[in-house]
């Protein structure tokens, strides 16, 4: 088992970055070389893999992130399921590779989010926020045989932050640029924006989560096909319909869109009562399949672009699309015509990969942690100061 000691003087490391999203798509492993740290780093993506979760996995997942599923027992074993899957991710991302385990240094992982309540609640006569990330750190440490750094919200949250967003650091060491303004729109399950301005430093980017992303047209997808399907490909459905104007002004009723940041969400908001009630008003009035995926699609855009142009300090010069919605081109699409004065591109367009982008960055905050450097952004999560964020395994 390699020690903390000998990775603080290595020049170089070999790390993994695992995630796994909102979306249950899988657990995602990039495999990357560190240079430095801070705003030294340097990262090169060596490899990268998706191992995809079985179906009934996935169904229990959900279930289990509905908050009122499952218990204790099933989230224990869920929990050390998890723990094993993320291990046999590393594996197979190092077999791709053609690198051997006993050559990974560290592994940094985010885990699967079950529940994550960042609004304070009255409990027991205290005040709580709380957040569940499960996929047992200790055991994806054993079979690997190097620390594993997880659990990476729970600090930010015990310093009042919300807990999320968290890759804004590593977005501000990777993307920034100096004199232009950035911003970088992920869309996985759930929408997040972080703002680089021109002339950046910790204390002025701003970060939050825009709204839904893919996981409301994810959701309506299994829900027609029974399963079988899981995501709209390439907005080919969408693309088949047409925008109903009623509903999109229903959806864009949600307060949520129009709340000011720091703010996050999940699951508990855009989660199954959600897609029931959308489902409930189509049906009143009665809309084809295609023309509520396109209207939902465009909901995701246009959730983008309140948020651009109400909360941005001004207009980015590029705004870069990352995660599986960059892969939609119905979705690109809307927000191109939803943003026409803005350089709407994805992470392909600049030479990176938008599948791995969220799990690289889970391997980067992963090396500020070693390091003993504070990775969090209180500007975009609301904490009261820097913290050090994640835990330790090894």
């Amino acid at each position: 088992m390699k020690n903390l000691h000998s990775l603080l003087g290595k020049k170089t490391r070999i790390a993994i970055g695992l995630m796994s999203g909102t979306c249950t798509d899988g657990i995602d492993a990039a495999l990357v070389q560190l240079d430095g740290f801070a705003t030294d780093t340097k990262v090169k993506l060596l490899e990268f893999i998706t191992i995809p979760y079985a179906n009934d996995l996935k169904v229990e997942l959900l279930n289990i992130a509905s908050g009122s599923f499952g218990g204790s027992y099933a989230i224990s074993k869920t929990n050390f399921l998890l723990g094993q899957l993320s291990a046999e991710a590393c594996l197979a991302v190092c077999e791709k590779a053609h690198i051997p385990p006993s050559a990974i240094d560290f592994i940094g992982s985010h885990g699967h989010t079950i529940y994550h309540q960042p609004n304070s609640e009255e409990y027991f006569s205290h005040s709580v926020t709380s957040t569940l990330q499960i996929g047992e750190s200790a055991v994806i440490s054993e079979v690997i045989g190097c620390p594993v750094v997880a659990d990476f919200r729970v600090r930010d949250m015990a310093a009042g932050g919300y807990g999320a967003p968290l890759v804004p650091y590593t977005e501000y060491l990777l993307y920034s640029v100096p004199g232009k303004n950035i911003a970088l729109q992920n869309i996985g399950g759930i929408g997040n924006i972080t703002y680089l301005p021109h002339d950046c430093d910790m204390s002025n980017i701003l970060a939050f989560d825009t709204g839904p992303g893919n996981m409301i047209i994810d959701s309506l997808i299994a829900l027609h096909t029974s399963n079988e399907k899981n995501y709209d490909e390439g907005g080919q459905i969408a693309a088949s319909g047409h925008v109903h104007p009623e509903l999109l002004n229903w959806l864009l009723d949600d307060p949520y869109i129009h709340s000011k940041p720091p703010k996050t969400t999940g699951r508990e908001y855009y989660g199954a009562q959600f897609v029931a009630q959308l489902h409930r008003k189509a049906q009143d009035y009665h809309l084809s399949f295609s023309d509520l995926v396109a209207t939902t699609t465009m909901f995701t855009a246009k959730a983008i672009e309140i948020n651009v142009t109400k909360y941005l300090p001004s207009l980015p010069e590029n705004l870069i699309v990352g995660g599986g919605g960059s892969h939609n081109k119905t979705l690109l699409r809307y927000i191109k015509s939803c943003l026409p004065n803005c350089h709407v591109i994805t992470n392909e367009d600049i030479g990176l990969d938008s599948n791995a982008k969220e799990a690289i960055a889970f391997a980067v905050l992963a090396n500020e942690t070693i390091q003993g450097i504070n990775n969090n952004v209180p500007t975009a999560t609301g904490a009261r100061h820097g913290v050090v964020m994640g835990k330790i395994s090894f």
